[in-house]
Order: C-alpha cells, then structure tokens, then sequence
C-alpha cells in the first residue's frame, strides 16, 4: 500500500471517539452519584470507550484490521445502548427513574453512530481511492 492510504483520519478519529465515550462513562456515573441511583453500568460508554482506544492502537499498526475492529464494537455498543433508549419518553416526561443513564446512552448512541457513518465513508473514499490507482 502507498503512504496516501496509510495516511486515513481514522485512527484519530478513533482515538478522539474513544476518549469521549470513556469521559461520558464518567460524567454518567458522577451524575448518577448526585442522583442516589449510581450503578457500575453507567460506565459501560466508558468501557466501549476503552475498547475503542485499544481498537484505534491497534489501527496504529494495522489500519484496516483496527478499523474494521474498531467499527463492529461501534455497532454493537450502538445497538446495545438502544435498551436504556426506551426510556426516552420518560425523560421528556419527567418521570424517569435514571435520567442520566439515559442521558448517557443517548450522547453514546448519536457518538458512535456518527462515527460509524465516518468509518464507512472512510472505506468507501479507500475503494474510490484504491481503483483510481490501481
């Protein structure tokens, strides 16, 4: 491969999303603190976070294998923070029981899918980039 390829925002992109997920694993737990409803699950943005940093590293030596890695736990921490989005209704209502951990898997949500729309328009400009040089 040449250095143009190698050259791909997204292991930054990576480490950037990673950095922020750990952080809103934090603020949700410390919310959490301050509401008397804390529990070890508001770090779960925290450890998609973790996973994500290690992802991007891994990226680092081998950027297709640490993307692809790094997209799939994307999507599956998506996936699974749809669970504590039920609750949303009850957040507009007031009546939620752990407004924070809905709030964090709803900044966890928008975060990652963001990122994953990033990471598949990055694959599609290396194919377009990789035939336009072939």
């Amino acid at each position: 491969m040449t250095s143009q390829y190698h050259k791909s925002p997204m292991p930054r992109l990576t480490f950037l999303t990673g950095g922020l997920l750990v952080l809103v694993g934090i603020i949700g737990y410390v919310a959490s603190i301050a509401n008397d409803t804390q529990h070890w699950t508001a770090f779960i943005p925290s450890l998609i976070g973790v996973l994500l940093l290690i992802s991007g590293a891994v990226a680092q030596k081998n950027l297709m294998a640490g993307i692809h890695m790094a997209l799939l736990l994307a999507l599956l921490g998506a996936l699974a923070m749809f669970m504590p989005l039920m609750s949303l209704p009850a957040l507009f209502a007031g009546e939620a029981e752990r407004p924070a951990a809905v709030i964090s898997a709803l900044v966890t949500v928008i975060v990652l899918v963001i990122y994953l729309v990033l990471g598949v328009r990055s694959f599609i400009a290396a194919r377009r980039w990789k035939k336009s040089n072939a």
